[in-house]
Parts: structure tokens; C-alpha cells; sequence
């Protein structure tokens, strides 16, 4: 994940001094990207959009995080990210909003593609040798009917078919979708004029209907791309959510963790400083623990499909792993710090998110037995256990506030437990 949420309606840079844009462009380079980590999205971007330095600034962000902060904006403003971004990272945000789960989206394609469009003719050169054919292929097959070619002969029945264009009077071209006509005859054109051997190879794969990779094998080639960027595919992602037995399980003692080329900052998303998961994570806190807990976090993203959602979905995925973990800690420890400091430096992060999980999926099987109440806050608690992803009834905390949360410490599941055996006939 990677980057750091401060408080709504506050700004702040390492000495908590909020600047103006005229005093932003005034600091060195490397001053800027430590300010930008700590401002709200929207004047993140603004800043970036502003900024002569724009390019090297969206530039100097991985990924993901540039990402997130196009997901957190999502104003016609954070589309010109995607005119500054690297081909790496225009690459990185196709390959999460064009896919759900294993299939892929022609009209998302055409959506992204027109955004791109928009920013120059040297950012779409720049981009292009990056794209994927075998996914160009399968979306243009969908998209076109081709035929003609070097050398060939039109047959009778193609030289009396009506056809819409041809780029280069050797391939007629007949679009199967008229409402995306317009984006994908502006695509073809710039690839035609731009890298014309790749317009050839990529008429003649989709007129012959050959050597189209299929979409199965097109979403594999997705998936390593975005695991060697530490999002794992969405088949393994989901074994996050396996069920481990709590009154059996032993903590390892012995994990190993591969260092890797960059370390992102400790997300601090919904951190308060009280929980006992966040007192062990000050004693432990280093680069391979970041690695680890930003791996973890990512895996939760991809099982849930929030990075193809909204933020609110998002910090709720990072706010369900937090509280997982604490509650997987609060039930091992006992509230014994550095046994907590041994748990956590010997045992995976993902098996004692499955612990935590676990704890509170036994809640969730006992709520499915159970008929619906007619009282509103017993039918609401209930109704909020028999989630796909259980949700803790915040009526019966002391507050009495309606609505829902997620679970985030061991006094939540016993609380829920408590008011289970009280409804249970």
C-alpha cells in the first residue's frame, strides 16, 4: 500500500509547517515528495499538477502509490496523472481497473484509453512499446472485424462488405461496437502513424484469429506483472481468508522474509496509538516488518477487489488487517509486550491475520443459525455477523451509536460472544 492519511482538514510537513504552492515550488526537490507524503489527496494533486516539476514528482512515486491517489481524487483533475505517469505506472493502473477478478473489461479499456488519449503525442509514444500485445489483441479481436493484408487478395464477400476505415489501405477495418468507434478509431490511427509494424502485426493477428492469447492466459500475465510489484493473483490472494482452528494453533518461531528493492513507508491509516498490535509494532518496526505488513495489506486489497473500489473501501480493508492482527496478538499475549515482540518476529503476519479472521468467523458461523429478531439492534448485530466480511454492531458499545465497524481487538469478539449466548435459544 504505502502511503501515509493524516487527519481530515489537516496538512503537514516534517515540522508541522503548512505551505502555500508559491512556497512549495521554492523547496528542493527531495523537500517536495517528503511534504507531499503528508498533505490530504486533493492538495497532493493539485501540487503535482502545478508544479513545473509535475512529471518527476508523479514520477518519483511507485506505483501503487500513484495509484491510490488517482483512486482518491477521481475528479477530471486526476486524469491528467495518467499524461505525467511513467509507462510503469500507466501500466500498473491498467492492470488493476481493466480486470474483476479473472475477466477483462473492453468498455473499462475504452474508458483508460480515452484518458490517455488526452495527454500528448509523445507520453502515448513513450507508453506504447509498453503495452501488452497478446491484451491488445484479445480487446481489438473483440472490438474489430479485419481483413485485407500485405500481399493478399480481398475475396468477393469482403469487397462487398461495408467497411468503416482503413488506416493505411491495407486493412479494412469494421467496428463491432459504434459507441466505442470513436476512442478506438483514434487509438488505431496513432498506433498506425506512430509504430506502423505494430498496427500490421496487431491487423494481422486480430484478421486471422490467431496467436490471440485467451483471456485466462491474458489475466496470468497480468497477475505476474503485479506480483513482482507485491499484488499477488486473485486465486491466491483469497487464501487470506482460510480458517485456522485458534484453540490449536502455535505460533512459529523461525519465519524467513526476502528483502526487497524498496521499502514503502509503515501505512499509518487509522493508527491510534492505543492498540497493544501498534505497542509491539513500535519494538519491531524495520524494513522487512514494513515488507511484510504492506504485502499484507495488498493481499486483503486483491482478495477483496477494493482496489478496484473506492477509498472508503480501501481503508476499511487496511482497518480489518490492523484489527485482525491485534486481535490475534490480544489472544496469544495477554497483554505481555514482548511476547508479543517474539509472536510477531516469529510467526507470519498473513497466519496471524488468519487467526484473527478466525477468531471472529467462529462468531459468524454460530450468528448463521440463527433466525432473524424482530428487536432492531439484535437483528442489526446479527445482521452485521452474517457478512461476508463480519462486521462488529457498534449499538452495543457503550456509545450506543448505530452503524457498523470492523472488529479491532479481543474485547470486541468477546462482547459478541456474550450477546450471542444471550440470544441463543
Amino acid at each position: 500500500m504505502g502511503h501515509c492519511m493524516t487527519e481530515r482538514g489537516t496538512a503537514s510537513t516534517t515540522n508541522g509547517v503548512r505551505l502555500g504552492e508559491d512556497d512549495f515550488r521554492k523547496l528542493p526537490f527531495d523537500n517536495n515528495r517528503v511534504y507531499l507524503d503528508g498533505v490530504l489527496p486533493q492538495e497532493k494533486l493539485s501540487l503535482i499538477l502545478g508544479d513545473s516539476d509535475g512529471i518527476k514528482l508523479a514520477r518519483s512515486m511507485q506505483p501503487h502509490e500513484l495509484y491510490w491517489l488517482f483512486k482518491e481524487n477521481r475528479t477530471p483533475g486526476s486524469m491528467e496523472l495518467l499524461g505525467l505517469a511513467s509507462p510503469e505506472q500507466c501500466v500498473f493502473i491498467l492492470d488493476m481497473e481493466l480486470w474483476k477478478s479473472w475477466s477483462f473489461s473492453e468498455d473499462k479499456a475504452v474508458e483508460y484509453l480515452g484518458y490517455i488519449m488526452k495527454g500528448s503525442e509523445e507520453h502515448f509514444q513513450e507508453l506504447l512499446p509498453h503495452l501488452d500485445f497478446n491484451l491488445l489483441s484479445l480487446f481489438l479481436g473483440r472490438e474489430l472485424v479485419v481483413a485485407g493484408g500485405i500481399g493478399d487478395i480481398n475475396t468477393d464477400e469482403e469487397r462487398q462488405t461495408d467497411w468503416d476505415h482503413t488506416f493505411d489501405d491495407v486493412f479494412l477495418i469494421k467496428f463491432k461496437n459504434p459507441k466505442h468507434a470513436e476512442t478506438i478509431g483514434l487509438f488505431l490511427e496513432l498506433i498506425c502513424r506512430l509504430d506502423n509494424s505494430l498496427y500490421a502485426s496487431l491487423m494481422e493477428s486480430v484478421s486471422g484469429e490467431v496467436d490471440i492469447e485467451s483471456e485466462e492466459e491474458c489475466y496470468h500475465i497480468k497477475s505476474g506483472r503485479l506480483a513482482d510489484l507485491g499484488f499477488p493473483p486473485h486465486d491466491e490472494a483469497l487464501e487470506i481468508y482460510s480458517r485456522i482452528n485458534p484453540a490449536t494453533f502455535t505460533p512459529g518461531r523461525n519465519k524467513e522474509l526476502l528483502q526487497a528493492e524498496e521499502v514503502t513507508t509503515l501505512p499509518q491509516a487509522f493508527l491510534t496509538g492505543k492498540t497493544f498490535m501498534e505497542n509491539v509494532i513500535l519494538r519491531v518496526d524495520s524494513e522487512l516488518f514494513r515488507m511484510e505488513l504492506n504485502y499484507l495489506i495488498n493481499t486483503v486489497l486483491v482478495a477483496d477487489e477494493a482496489h478496484l473500489a473506492d477509498m472508503e473501501q480501501m481503508k476499511s480493508v487496511v482497518e480489518r488487517v490492523y484489527g485482525y492482527l491485534n486481535i490475534a496478538l490480544e489472544y496469544l499475549c495477554e497483554a505481555d509486550e514482548t511476547k508479543g515482540v517474539e509472536i510477531i518476529t516469529g510467526e507470519y503476519l498473513k497466519k496471524l491475520f488468519q487467526l484473527g479472521f478466525s477468531l471472529v468467523l467462529d462468531l459468524k458461523y454460530k450468528a448463521d443459525i440463527l433466525d432473524e429478531q424482530p428487536d432492531y439492534a439484535t437483528g442489526k448485530a446479527l445482521s452485521g455477523l452474517k457478512a461476508a466480511r463480519p462486521r462488529y454492531y457498534c449499538g452495543l458499545d457503550s456509545d450506543g451509536i448505530d452503524g457498523y465497524r470492523n472488529f479491532r481487538e479481543m474485547k470486541d469478539v468477546i462482547t459478541i460472544s456474550d450477546f450471542l449466548r444471550e440470544v441463543t435459544p
